[in-house]
């Protein structure tokens, strides 16, 4: 059956939730925080009261905006709230306050790259605000279902994919575009395993060549980019196994379970829900202008695509090094800020991807913790550049120097007599002492055996305690060697 797998296709689309940074709930002033105490972040407008009156959080709409810049989405001028009204333990009011017919931002598009390195266009359907459920919780006692209401209200942003990626690894890609996003505007901190981003996969197969869809399986439950990536890869062959032994694909939700790498039913759906969405009566419409894009706009930092543009172009990075530099914000902001002191663009890029990201991964710690300036950094490269110290004297001795005080580079050799020695008299000297403690290994190396350079090499660097230049004193002594 595995040559089977060749002959179709998946169809499909995302339903990313992000958990917004806002202080307050989407539409109260309860405490918006991870982690509280059970039903301690609530009130009586979360808790749906009657007589209470829901507020529009502006945090929300301004993060929401945000997004739809950054994606290229069309924004919304006139946004109107609705009620999704279900039934479920976890939500106190029997609705939720969501958008249906207007949501903020449609259009736009997520850039993805592939392993070749191709890039492809995931089109966004649309961009809606929302509020999120409370918590049940199922682990704690062995015969009832707990109930946590501190979620119950907090914002979010629903970013909802068309139904155009084909396989596990653009899925992932996708989701990593996203969180990468929503972290450099600073409205949601992208972490999957504490729930703040949240992602729903709708699967179907089909023959290579069909227009039609096939029948779509919902499935939740996924808390990182590696489980999207497993839940996928397990349902794509369990639908096509159904498909080629003759049975039908159920129109369903699944949940992932992350200890068998596998899908399994939670319910059917037979027929639409039917949320009986309305306008919400209790609150206005709100109204987002031009002039109010254009302010948030102006404000944005910059973003992964830009910086990916500039770094490549500008900077002559290969994507390789860009991806790493661009990954993660504040490095792609130090990086940026570091090239305005070096024209060494690449040796720039192999500081911060090499000895700088170890150390930071090492001691646990991100960037904003660094203690060497990008100024200062700047002339650590600017003295390797100029050949007054090698690479090796720099990552091993001058950086750890720099760390602690706030010394240049340059003092710092200096003070240490770390200076490389590219006089060529002094290294014709060291070469001369080299050559002569060891006159059978001439006689080696002039037979053929060039690999004993590295011998006269570490004797030359012992005698001129490590300051000689290493390129410099090489062509030195193969020049001697060879007389």
């Amino acid at each position: 059956m595995m040559n089977n797998y060749e002959k179709y296709e998946a169809v499909i689309g995302l339903e990313v939730h992000a958990q917004l940074l806002t202080n307050t709930k989407a539409y109260s002033s309860d405490e918006n925080i991870y982690g509280a105490t059970a039903n301690t972040k609530t009130s009586v407008i979360s808790l749906g009261h009657p007589g209470t009156l829901p507020r529009s959080n502006k945090k929300v709409i301004e993060y929401a905006v945000k997004l739809g810049i950054a994606v290229e989405a069309n924004i919304r001028e006139k946004n109107e709230y609705a009620r999704k009204n279900y039934f479920y333990a976890d939500l106190p009011k029997g609705y939720q306050i969501t958008q249906d017919t207007t949501p903020i931002c449609s259009g736009g598009a997520i850039l993805i790259t592939d392993k070749k390195g191709n890039t492809k266009e995931i089109a966004i359907t649309r961009i809606h605000m929302e509020e999120d459920a409370g918590k049940s919780i199922h682990d704690i006692d062995p015969f009832n279902t707990l109930i946590d209401l501190n979620r119950a209200g907090v914002p979010l942003l629903e970013i909802v994919s068309e139904p155009e990626i084909r396989s596990s690894d653009e899925a992932y890609q996708y989701i990593n575009e996203v969180r990468k996003l929503v972290r450099y505007l600073d409205i949601c901190d992208g972490n999957m395993e504490e729930g703040s981003l949240r992602c729903d996969a709708n699967i179907s197969v089909r023959l290579k060549g069909d227009t039609e869809f096939g029948t779509k399986v919902e499935v939740k439950n996924m808390n990182s980019t590696r489980n999207v990536k497993k839940a996928i890869d397990f349902e794509i062959k369990r639908q096509i196994n159904l498909l080629e032994s003759g049975q039908v694909i159920v129109h369903e939700t699944r949940s992932f379970n992350a200890e068998k790498n596998t899908t399994i039913s939670m319910r059917h759906k037979e027929e639409a829900n039917d949320y009986r969405y309305f306008p919400e009566p209790d609150l206005q419409p709100v109204i987002v202008n031009s002039k109010y894009i254009s302010d948030i706009k102006k404000k944005l930092p910059p973003l992964p695509k830009e910086l990916h543009q500039k770094f490549t172009t500008q900077y002559g990075l290969s994507d390789y090094d860009v991806n790493i530099l661009v990954n993660e914000k504040n490095i792609a902001l130090y990086y940026n800020e570091l090239c305005s002191f070096t024209k060494n663009y690449k040796g720039a890029a192999n500081f911060m991807n090499g000895i700088i990201k170890s150390h930071l991964n090492e001691n646990a710690i991100t960037i904003s913790d660094f203690s060497i300036s990008p100024e200062r950094l700047a002339s650590l490269i600017s003295i390797v550049d100029d050949g007054r110290v090698s690479n090796t004297v720099a990552i091993s001795k001058i950086f750890p120097i720099m760390l602690i005080s706030n010394e240049s580079a340059d003092k710092i050799a200096i003070d240490n007599n770390w200076i490389q020695e590219s006089n060529s008299k002094a290294l014709e000297n060291y070469i001369k002492i080299a050559i002569a403690r060891y006159p059978d290994k001439v006689a080696e190396y002039k037979s053929g055996k060039t690999g004993l350079i590295g011998l006269f090499m570490g004797e030359i660097m012992k005698l001129s305690k490590g300051t000689a230049d290493p390129k410099l004193a090489n062509q030195i002594l193969r020049t001697e060697l060879e007389k």
